[in-house]
């Protein structure tokens, strides 16, 4: 008897060691994809992740488990209905799924992508982990909030008070990690938050050091300048711009439409770089002689196929056309940021941002990242004048294209 003791032991031992080398984290390529329960186009990847059958994660759950049950005392049977840890089933599936409500301070979705400040976050907390993420939309914070008590989802994305988290018995993380006046000063909510079961399991552990560390809080505040959205809330700018859409858009909104079809963008992307370009304005020209509602000059009119520049069917369809040159141009840039690049781009050359490219990559410092570019742009503006134009091009786009998508104008 005492033998067959000290050989279940032994064997308990060795199921220990087998079970945390079948969960730890392989290689991965890594991707990002969408199961969105909202009306969004979901993002299709351009990069193929490695998949995993269905009959190969049930051989490795069988494993596991065999493993366990064999391995261990009777006695420690009766504890293994303890729930997975949140981590293992991430890892376990290469797969991070969110719960989130959109608006200003967590997600958007344009031009067949999500983009925002807290899910920019998720993504790159996705992307150290090495798994890819689906990301799953909620009416509000609470229907967000059961989704991750009930297991539909590992962590949730939203604003939700500390109230209803504690009243749901969920841990979260301030995404500031406490410096909620570098979000507030960019008119973000100072209180946007990931939230998961529980404070002890190693997928809210690590996230925390994801976000507390110093090297990433300051990239956090980078980012936050880039989705500042401040940008139309004095009275005259949100004047005008609803003014400018109510008066001008129906007249050139079939073309607008008919232009994002022909080359597979967001027609509200458009308009927001029409307004940015010329604010909708057929006739409009700049001192340096572009011209037209997409201001293209006559190079680029060229050689995109337009003959007249102030035909607003046209303009628009050369913008349209050059946008999409611009991001073949930036093929190997994750989608997410991919459009980022194609507009800076789009307004100061693919060869300038390719050159930012090169000088950030010189530095060990991710060359395919958008808050990378942006903060690059930011910091040496003073010194060369186009990086500020880029940079606020950019800017403004996302924040006209945010408020077309979030209000009736």
């Amino acid at each position: 008897m005492q033998r067959i003791t000290y050989r279940v032991k032994v064997s308990a031992r060795g199921a220990k060691s087998r079970i945390s080398y079948m969960l730890r984290p392989s290689k991965r390529l890594l991707s990002t994809k969408s199961n969105i329960v909202s009306s969004v186009t979901p993002i299709v990847s351009s990069v193929a992740p490695i998949k995993v059958t269905r009959f190969a994660k049930t051989k490795k759950l069988v494993q596991i488990s065999s493993i366990a049950l064999l391995s261990l005392p009777a006695e420690s049977l009766t504890t293994m209905r303890t729930q997975v840890p949140a981590y293992d089933h991430v890892m376990l599936e290469n797969t991070l799924t969110i719960a989130a409500v959109p608006g200003d301070s967590t997600y958007f979705a344009t031009d067949g992508f999500q983009h925002g400040f807290g899910y920019d976050l998720v993504h790159n907390y996705a992307d150290q982990l090495g798994v890819n993420v689906i990301l799953k939309a909620y009416a509000d914070e609470e229907a967000a909030l059961r989704a991750l008590q009930s297991g539909d989802a590992d962590m949730a994305l939203t604003t939700a008070s500390t109230q209803l988290k504690s009243q749901l018995n969920l841990s979260s993380i301030n995404v500031s990690c406490g410096y909620d006046a570098s979000l507030t000063k960019n008119g973000l909510h100072p209180k946007v938050s990931w939230t998961f079961n529980s404070a002890n399991d190693p997928l809210s552990q690590k996230a925390s050091y994801f976000l507390c560390d110093n090297i990433k809080l300051e990239n956090t505040q980078k980012l936050a300048a880039f989705y500042n959205q401040d940008l139309l809330k004095d009275a005259y700018s949100q004047d005008h711009f609803k003014k400018t859409l109510t008066e001008k858009l129906p007249d050139y909104q079939s073309s607008f439409k008919e232009q994002a079809r022909n080359y597979n963008h967001d027609w509200e992307l458009l308009v927001a770089m029409g307004y940015q370009e010329s604010h909708l304005d057929a006739n409009a020209v700049s001192p340096t002689g572009v011209r037209g509602i997409m201001m293209l000059t006559n190079n680029t009119a060229k050689a995109m196929g337009v003959s007249d520049r102030v035909d607003p069917y046209q303009s628009i369809g050369g913008g349209a056309r050059y946008l999409e040159q611009m991001k073949s141009d930036f093929a190997d840039v994750p989608k997410t940021d991919r459009i980022w690049f194609a507009l800076a781009a789009y307004n100061m050359g693919p060869n300038a941002v390719k050159g930012i490219q090169r000088k950030l990559s010189a530095r060990g410092i991710d060359d395919k990242n958008w808050a990378n570019i942006y903060a690059y742009l930011s910091e040496n503006k003073a010194s060369n004048s186009r990086y500020g134009q880029a940079m606020h091009y950019v800017t403004n786009i996302r924040s006209y294209l945010e408020t077309i998508k979030t209000t009736t104008v």
